[in-house]
């Protein structure tokens, strides 16, 4: 395997198990989990951080996607990953602070709804990459 696709595979292995840490924190402290995503685009600083670790792990699906199994899927999540940064990019951080505002609260209204969407997703992730791995 090519050194660029190992290095994808790891970021998109550390996004499965990103995602289901997210979520034992969201069952676990539903409130600790709550304020971690409150934080998103709090500061100029964490927008473009945010950016960045969004940007990074777009690509690594974009490249690692082929490897996977139903890698159409994982492809076109890592362009809409990938498109919507561009966009945040170009986009002052104050309206994606002020976006972050209005929609954090309503998704973590539901948090077990929250923590099992992000458990499922981590698990797909996780689950297709060594699927992808195996054939």
């Amino acid at each position: 395997m090519p050194t660029l696709t190992m290095l994808a595979s790891v970021v998109v292995l550390l996004a499965g198990l990103y995602l289901i840490g997210l979520a034992a924190v969201a069952f676990v402290s539903p409130a600790r989990a709550k304020s971690f995503l409150s934080s998103f685009a709090g500061s100029a600083r964490a927008h473009y951080s945010e950016l960045l670790i969004r940007l990074v792990v777009g690509a690594a699906f974009v490249i690692f996607a082929p490897e996977m199994k139903f890698p159409v899927i994982f492809l076109v999540f890592g362009w809409v990953l990938i498109v919507t940064t561009i966009v945040l990019v170009v986009l002052p951080w104050r309206w994606h602070h002020r976006f972050a505002s209005w929609s954090v609260p309503m998704a973590t209204r539901r948090m077990r709804l929250l923590a099992l969407g992000a458990l499922a997703g981590g698990v797909f992730v996780l689950v297709s990459a060594f699927l992808g791995a195996i054939s």
